[in-house]
């Protein structure tokens, strides 16, 4: 058990002088009467499993008194503290008197009567009273009348059994049906009462039944010795716990600590336990044996298979109760491999996978962090979360109220983790994209405003001076004709510049050569008409592409090699296309002066990059050695 961090409903004002004297004096009863018990070593039978059941109650009971009375006076700690004190007396008064019995000269004082009263009020108060105490508003109309009648049926048992020779029915009958009353009380608030109100109530249910269920053997003739006392000790295992965990998962009374659930699924085991023990005794005394050897191996065998498979799946679905999917982690990655299928976008399919992982491992909050940012969540954190590294974030997890994360629970988020993680990466794969339908609509848009400045700023005005000219030509047939005759040879020279022009264009958009004989022609017709234009390109191919990558690659070169003939100052550059390993591998190189150190990247580079991207790889401009710029592109590449 350890301090959590939470809040309380409402804080409240503890005893903690009283709680320490409660949790020292059950204890000091238990241990003295263990003590006494081991000095009269008295002959096994029925009241010593009784007196175990003592023993354990006042342990398990004042500890509990202790925990919850140090932090709040209230009604439940302080029968809780009853019940243990009187275990408690009720186990001393029985091993003292085995100890009478071998030693006649010690006094029995008022120690002898106790064993068999001592226990009854507070130990009936327990499951007939204390769950219409266990909540944080004001008494209702029932809950008064519930106490009343839990009350009623306490002191009916303890006078009937104390100062009365009736038959036992009649005085467990009415404990036993108020008990059952009690529990489908408790039932019908953990399904039908206030949200707040709900968490831990399944435990509290079971405890109450159980408690209840173990007094039924009282009022049954015949009943095996054993059956009693072993449903009593299962239920002394297990109803503290399940009193403090539906207290601590409420936080009610401004209680602020957290169980471990591995305590939790320890109790119910220990229930599990002792029932497949009382179950075994009861079928090997009911099976006839006639005392042979062979017909005990029968009995035997028939309560293996009887019980056995029974208890396995009860084990299972405790399991299953404490710790959700976490008690399969496979069956839990199952269900959240469904989840892939049917989420409309990355956002929601996380925003789902930490919803399933909360729902099946039963946790309070599941957040899918990356660096800081929180991707999705659900739930709502009432303390500092727990992380689970993932490769590209965390996931962030608490426990419910009055819970601490068990190993078992760790070990299935560490499984589940690759579900998010996959999760992660299919987020990371749709940002990537919208990404690059980002940059390669910029780059559209880019070359658009390219052919549009080109059009507007050098094939617009030159056909209208071309308009012009062909006016002036006209006014000029009548009057002289060589000069009419030289302006239209002047005129078509600017027609032929201006086609040539918008070839060029066109050819460095995307050539026709590129789709026809690939990369490798595509940049030698390039270099071919730079060399016209007086810029020399040495070309040096040992690799060829086609398709998307062809593309990039001789979009990347142009670009690069238009920015050498126009910024670098040299006369020429190289380029190299080559292959490493999956990758097509561009160096364009020149030794001209190089960028500048504060330079800033231009709309040029920008589109190599964006190019690049497009099909999955990367360009990066350098300064060559000894001088010069070096642009290197590396593009995934599976051969032409």
């Amino acid at each position: 058990m350890n301090d959590a961090s939470a809040t309380g409903k409402a804080a409240g004002t503890g005893a903690p002088v009283s709680a320490a004297i409660v949790a020292v004096a059950s204890w000091l009863l238990a241990c003295a009467a263990v003590v006494v018990f081991m000095a009269a070593r008295p002959v096994l039978d029925a009241d010593q499993l009784f007196f175990l059941v003592d023993v354990v109650g006042a342990a398990v009971y004042g500890t509990v008194a202790g925990v919850v009375l140090a932090r709040r006076a209230h009604p439940v700690p302080i029968l809780l503290a009853v019940a243990s004190i009187g275990v408690g007396i009720a186990a001393l008064s029985y091993s003292w008197t085995e100890l009478a019995l071998v030693r006649p000269e010690l006094p029995l004082g008022i120690l002898e009567p106790r064993q068999n009263t001592a226990w009854i009020p507070g130990t009936l108060s327990l499951f007939l009273v204390v769950p219409w105490l266990i909540r944080d508003q004001a008494a209702d109309t029932a809950t008064r009348i519930g106490l009343g009648v839990g009350a009623a049926a306490t002191a009916w048992f303890f006078w009937a059994r104390t100062y009365t020779e009736i038959p036992a029915v009649w005085f467990v009958g009415p404990v036993v049906v108020t008990g059952f009353a009690t529990a489908g009380y408790v039932a019908w608030r953990w399904r039908r009462g206030p949200e707040d109100e709900r968490a831990g109530m399944g435990w509290l249910v079971f405890g109450s039944a159980l408690m209840t269920a173990s007094y039924i053997p009282l009022a049954v003739p015949g009943v095996p010795w054993m059956l009693t006392p072993l449903l009593h000790l299962a239920t002394q295992a297990f109803y503290p716990v399940a009193i403090l965990a539906v207290v601590l998962r409420q936080r009610l009374w401004g209680l602020d600590l957290a169980v471990s659930r591995a305590a939790l699924a320890g109790s119910l085991v220990a229930v599990l336990a002792a029932g497949y023990v009382a179950v075994a005794v009861v079928v090997s005394l009911v099976l006839p044996t006639d005392g042979s050897v062979f017909a005990q191996a029968v009995a035997a065998t028939a309560v293996a298979l009887a019980v056995q498979p029974v208890r396995a799946w009860l084990t299972r679905r405790v399991h299953r109760l404490v710790y959700g999917d976490g008690a399969d982690p496979a069956r839990a990655v199952r269900t959240l491999g469904r989840h892939f299928a049917g989420a409309e976008s990355p956002e929601v399919l996380l925003g789902e996978l930490a919803a399933g992982i909360g729902t099946a491992l039963r946790l309070e909050s599941v957040e899918v962090r990356r660096a800081s940012e929180t991707i999705a969540r659900w739930g709502e954190p009432s303390r500092p979360a727990e992380e689970v590294p993932l490769r590209d974030g965390s996931l962030a997890v608490t426990a419910p109220p009055g819970e601490t994360l068990g190993a078992r629970t760790r070990d299935a988020l560490t499984e589940l983790a690759s579900v998010v993680e996959a999760g992660l990466v299919v987020l990371r794969a749709a940002e990537d994209l919208e990404t690059t339908r980002r940059r390669l609509t910029e780059a559209r848009l880019e070359e658009r405003r390219t052919i549009r400045r080109e059009l507007h700023d050098g094939l617009g005005p030159s056909l209208a001076g071309v308009r012009l000219g062909l006016q002036g030509a006209r006014n000029l047939i009548g009057t002289d004709v060589d000069a009419a005759r030289d302006l239209v040879d002047e005129l078509s020279r600017e027609l032929d510049r201006q086609v040539d022009g918008v070839r060029e264009l066109s050819r460095g958009l995307l050539p026709p050569v590129l789709d026809e004989l690939g990369l490798t022609a595509a940049l030698d017709e390039l270099a071919a008409n730079h060399a016209r234009a007086g810029f020399r390109v040495e070309l040096e191919t040992t690799a060829d592409a086609s398709g998307p990558v062809a593309v990039a690659a001789y979009g990347i070169a142009s670009e690069a090699i238009l920015n050498a003939r126009r910024h670098s100052g040299a006369d020429g550059c190289r380029v190299r296309v080559g292959h490493d390993d999956d990758f097509l591998v561009i160096d364009i190189c020149d030794d001209g002066t190089g960028p500048a150190p504060d330079a800033r990247v231009g709309v040029g580079t920008q589109s190599m990059r964006e190019r690049a991207c497009g099909v999955g790889g990367t360009v990066r401009v350098e300064n060559a050695e000894p001088r010069g710029t070096v642009v290197r592109a590396r593009l995934p590449w599976c051969g032409p």
